[in-house]
């Protein structure tokens, strides 16, 4: 595994995961529910931010690798997936919107594993409905975390919102995928 700037961000994502789980664990007399919100928040967004960042990096930086292509987008569905069953369990988010997101995530995975191990990873690169649902994901979940309203702004329903696009948009972009993997899942199976 090459150490370097890109991969260090995408371990630091891993790592965030159980400080922005146990950010609502904290006793109530260190953290109010309001700074358990905004705190948990901040994280999911550094979270975000260094997701971005690691991949501009190694492309800027010529530090591409073929672990970080790997990890990348494990640290990426771990966080969602953190993020969603932490929603559950606040009652902020419908346990099928999470059970979509999640379970596309694992079968899309499988997928895009599969098909690269056959030589046909590029008939499932990311599409242009995957990066609309992971951005309606990735706006609902931190004002899901947020949850209080901002003034006028009814934060927690825009964010309830978001997410079932998401996974409207999550069951459109696996039937894309699949659909597209199609002719070699029938000519290897059937």
């Amino acid at each position: 595994m090459p150490f370097n700037l890109p991969n260090a961000l995408t371990w630091a994502r891993i790592v965030l995961i159980p400080l922005f789980v146990g950010v609502y664990y904290l006793p109530a007399h260190w953290l109010s529910p309001h700074w358990h919100n905004v705190v948990a928040t901040g994280i999911f967004l550094v979270a975000a931010i260094t997701d971005w960042f690691d991949g501009w990096l190694a492309r800027k930086l010529g530090q591409t690798s073929s672990f970080g292509a790997f990890l990348d987008p494990v640290a990426d569905k771990l966080m969602v997936a953190a993020a969603l069953v932490l929603l559950v369990q606040l009652g902020r988010a419908d346990a099928v919107v999470a059970f979509i997101i999640i379970g596309r995530e694992i079968a899309i995975s499988a997928l895009r594993e599969w098909m690269a191990k056959i030589g046909a990873a590029k008939s499932v690169a990311v599409s242009f409905v995957g990066k609309l649902k992971t951005t309606a994901q990735m706006t609902a979940i931190p004002l899901l975390l947020y949850f209080d309203p901002l003034g006028a702004v009814p934060v927690a329903a825009l964010g309830t919102g978001l997410l079932w696009l998401a996974a409207v948009l999550t069951l459109w972009s696996m039937g894309y995928y699949l659909n597209k993997a199609w002719p070699e899942i029938r000519k290897r199976t059937l």
